[in-house]
């Protein structure tokens, strides 16, 4: 299974911000929000790196004055882990339980954002598909269908 299957629930997740917003704005996004993860675009709508609600815990603990302002930019991660719509599910869970991520962004060709995956989306999916593969081992011991 690919990616690019799971794409209307992890374009659902995708939530972005230009590099140059306030991080204020960033925690505004997230609040209420089911992901924790933030891609950060540049004005060419390519990804420039991503912040997470822990990163965003990590500036504020420590906020003085107008500190909280602060670019988006300052704070992000740029070594941005990431998949594409043709990576194999089973290798994206691989990366994300390697690096303990429960989100990665999932870029086009172009490091455009198109979603988010999610872990629990990823968990789902491949069990849905070993239940199904499941049943049809079942189904072909069986005989069921074949004559």
């Amino acid at each position: 299974m690919l990616v690019k299957q799971l794409l209307p629930a992890i374009r659902e997740q995708l939530v972005t911000i230009s590099d140059d917003a306030a991080l204020i704005h960033v925690a505004k996004l997230l609040q209420g929000r089911k992901t924790s993860l933030v891609v950060v675009c540049n004005s060419d709508g390519v990804m420039a790196g991503v912040i997470t609600k822990t990163d965003i815990i990590r500036q504020i603990s420590h906020c003085q004055g107008n500190i909280c302002n602060t670019d988006t930019s300052s704070v992000m991660t740029r070594d941005v882990t990431f998949c594409n719509s043709d990576t194999l599910l089973r290798e994206a869970w691989s990366i994300m339980k390697k690096r303990g991520l429960k989100h990665i962004p999932v870029a086009d060709e172009k490091l455009r954002p198109i979603g988010v995956l999610n872990a629990r989306h990823v968990i789902q999916a491949l069990l849905d598909e070993v239940e199904n593969e499941e049943e049809l081992l079942r189904d072909y011991v069986g005989g069921v269908g074949y004559q």
